[in-house]
């Protein structure tokens, strides 16, 4: 029995350091999931009506709280409310990198796995964030500081995440995990063990393997300069 309990012990320290080992982040492959042209790689969710474009986004100076497309342009822009999007490829341990755009009032999301979401809001100058703000891991911990920049500025929000791991027969050893979130330079989120997928998605199934999620249902939002880093072999059909 002794013999057993150790090695058992053994390999949850085993899987621990393996954990840790990849929150290094060593992310030999960069994926660029928007060619800037067309939806090429996405497909719709939530709703069957496109509203995303490919242009240039800016305020609507009649309406603070819309954006509009100036022109040609090479963003993902979301002006009405209707589908959200998710990549065709799913992804494990990642660092996404992208910037975004809202309007003013307006509400978004990133959310790794289709899941565990980093919120996009527009909390400018709100002194003391909640799990709602921009920054938060969505209803579960808010962001350590309010970094967020006024409605029609972009903004850049940088994520690091591990995957949860899983055994041989598919139980789970290890949560998901948010290693580092940056938004404008700023560190909002570290080392946030996730349990579960946030709000909606709380009861939501779990995988090693998941696509990654952009929230075009709450609010006008725009992306741009999307990368996901990964490491060698961990993308594509799973």
């Amino acid at each position: 029995m002794k013999h057993n309990l150790i090695v058992r012990a053994g390999l949850i320290a085993c899987l621990a350091l393996q954990h840790i080992a990849a929150s290094a982040g060593d992310y030999t492959k960069t994926i660029l999931p928007f060619n800037g042209k067309d939806l090429s790689g996405w497909r719709l969710v939530g709703a069957s009506t496109n509203q995303w474009q490919v242009g240039n986004a800016v305020l609507d100076p009649a309406d603070l709280s819309r954006l509009k497309v100036a022109g040609p342009g090479d963003e993902l822009i979301s002006a009405q409310l209707a589908a959200n999007l998710v990549t065709e490829a799913s992804f494990g341990d990642c660092r996404v990198e992208l910037e975004f755009l809202i309007a003013k009032n307006s509400n978004s999301g990133v959310k790794m796995m289709s899941i565990y979401e980093i919120q996009i809001l527009d909390s400018f100058g709100k002194k003391v964030p909640d799990y709602r703000d921009s920054g938060a891991v969505y209803g579960e911990q808010a962001p350590i500081v309010n970094a967020a920049k006024p409605p029609g500025e972009w903004q850049t929000l940088v994520i690091d995440f591990l995957a949860p791991r899983f055994d041989s027969n598919g139980k789970k050893t290890a949560n998901a995990k948010f290693v580092k979130v940056t938004l404008n330079g700023q560190v909002v989120q570290e080392n946030v063990e996730i349990a579960h997928g946030t709000n909606v998605a709380r009861k939501a199934p779990e995988h090693a393997f998941a696509p990654l999620y952009l929230q075009g249902d709450h609010g006008p939002v725009a992306f741009r300069n999307l990368k996901i880093f990964v490491p060698e072999g961990s993308v594509g059909d799973h």
